[in-house]
């Protein structure tokens, strides 16, 4: 048949030129403009977000003691950097972008692919953009209405100026919107440094009333092992988006050496501040005092820094800035790679050959972000509802991980981490999913219901292959429509 003189790619891999670099970028798709600093920077803007500010009282409250919280903060990290190291190996293998998707999808087929695909893009992400963008109004809006709430409906006129200002940006420039994720990025670790710092200073004067809440650290504890898992719970969801980066893995610079390093920089990170932060926070807030504000952070502004404690508010608002951007920007690639697989409408495959976006992704991200805002009052029900899909699909990618061990064992792996590793990370997500189901199992029902909403939708869309005439003319007309008002066309590198 010939001299081959094309590299065959790895299951699931996009087929690239032998002779390039994997770092290299040919012009085509989606550029590859994002180096180790972007990828850190990223896992960070989408890790720290609100919750570090707000989500200490839930940690506390439902753990006990102080001691208690602080180690469901480490091993909450610890927990999300064994996923992540995980994950660093299923990213260097299937080198696709859209992370656990692209997982199930080669290792499990389209169904289960679609499900995850739908929970997570249709419900899961626009959803955390709605509640990050709210959050933002809120905090933003503090320091011009401190005794009062703001008038009704600016929450949502300011959450949505947020939303179409990062879709926008997100629209025109990678490159852009990188910059906005670093400059949040430093402003909320800045923001948290200001915390440490301060509690540093307080705790070296050697004042007794600084280490009062050091003094019995395990008083309090709760008996209930329920209670203490639902504490975890909390503390895994401030780390949410330890996985995020392998959402746009194909835009990375020399994956193989930057996945893994933003993986260890980041989670490392996010820790130690993670932690150093909640000891800062004792030092000035007590544990009662903690349990009765939903907003520790501002308590500890307006305690140490007085007529300055307005910054707090501000920080806070950069720090939802930072991780909304994050948000849309991963989410838009899980929509073009979901197109690319054919299970979604073809024109979410498509980029503007000028700016190397996916404009139509990053447009239909902000639609549902909007149009979730609408719903503002019941959407974070709705998060509690998925967040056990959210494990499920997780723990899929875990399973997919071993399946591709038996499958494919000598495809070549920069990154092979030992099987304790994913095993024990399979066995928390088995507990994750299990114990909500006791907990409440109405709420767990519905968060099943919601994910099983995507079966019709495959059934109609996908596997009814015989369709209506009419239809197909319909869908090619909105494509047709789509290209010519956004300037899209197919992604070159698709075969």
């Amino acid at each position: 048949m010939g001299t081959k003189t094309e590299e065959e790619p790895l299951q699931g891999e996009p087929r690239r030129d032998s002779t390039k670099n994997e770092g290299d970028d040919d012009g085509k798709g989606l550029a590859k403009s994002l180096g180790l600093w972007n990828g850190v920077s990223i896992i960070v803007g989408c890790i720290i977000g609100s919750g570090i500010f707000v989500s200490p009282t839930g940690v506390h409250e439902k753990a006990g003691s102080v001691g208690v919280s602080l180690l469901v903060w480490v091993s909450s990290g610890l927990f999300a950097a064994i996923g992540a190291y995980c994950y660093a190996e299923l990213g260097t293998l299937i080198r696709k972008s859209g992370g656990d998707y692209a997982y199930i999808m080669e290792a499990f087929g389209p169904f289960l692919a679609f499900l995850r695909l739908w929970i997570e893009a249709i419900v899961v992400r626009p959803c955390t953009a709605t509640i990050v963008a709210i959050t933002f109004a809120i905090y933003m809006l503090r320091p011009f209405f401190p005794d009062c709430p703001p008038p009704d409906g600016t929450i949502q006129l300011l959450a949505a100026v947020l939303l179409l200002v990062l879709t926008a940006i997100n629209a025109l420039s990678v490159r852009i919107a990188t910059f906005v994720m670093d400059f949040f990025t430093l402003a909320k670790i800045f923001a948290l440094c200001c915390i440490i710092g301060t509690g540093a200073v307080l705790l070296c004067t050697g004042n007794p009333k600084y280490y009062d809440s050091f003094d019995n650290i395990w008083e309090g504890t709760a008996k209930d092992l329920q209670a203490v898992s639902l504490a975890f719970y909390s503390g895994l969801f401030a780390y949410q988006g330890w996985n995020y980066l392998n959402f746009i893995v194909e835009e990375l610079q020399n994956p193989k050496r930057n996945l893994p390093l933003a993986i260890i920089i980041s989670c490392s990170l996010c820790t130690i501040i993670y932690t150093l932060t909640n000891i800062a926070l004792y030092t000035v807030v007590s544990p009662d005092e903690m349990l009765a504000s939903p907003a520790v952070a501002i308590l500890f502004a307006e305690k140490m820094y007085g007529k300055f404690s307005f910054v707090m508010p501000i920080f806070v608002a950069f720090s939802t800035i930072g991780s909304a951007n994050g948000v849309i920007f991963t989410s838009s690639r899980l929509f073009y790679v979901g197109a690319r697989e054919g299970q979604m409408p073809r024109v979410l495959t498509m980029i503007n050959k000028q700016t190397r976006t996916p404009v139509p992704a990053v447009l239909f991200t902000g639609f549902l972000s909007l149009l979730y805002l609408g719903l503002s009052n019941n959407v974070f029900s709705l998060i509690n509802y998925i967040q056990i899909v959210y494990w499920i699909a997780i723990g899929a990618a875990m399973v997919a991980l071993l399946w591709f061990r038996r499958t494919m064992p000598d495809a070549p792996r920069p990154i092979k981490v030992p099987l304790l590793f994913p095993i024990v990370f399979l066995f928390g997500c088995c507990a994750l999913v299990v114990l909500p189901i006791i907990a409440d199992p109405k709420e767990t029902a519905i968060g099943i219901l919601i994910m099983l909403s995507g079966v019709p939708v495959y059934l109609i869309f996908l596997a009814w292959k015989s369709k209506p005439k009419f239809f197909q003319t319909l869908t090619d007309g909105m494509t047709t429509f789509c290209q010519k008002l956004f300037l899209v066309v197919d992604d070159e590198k698709q075969e």
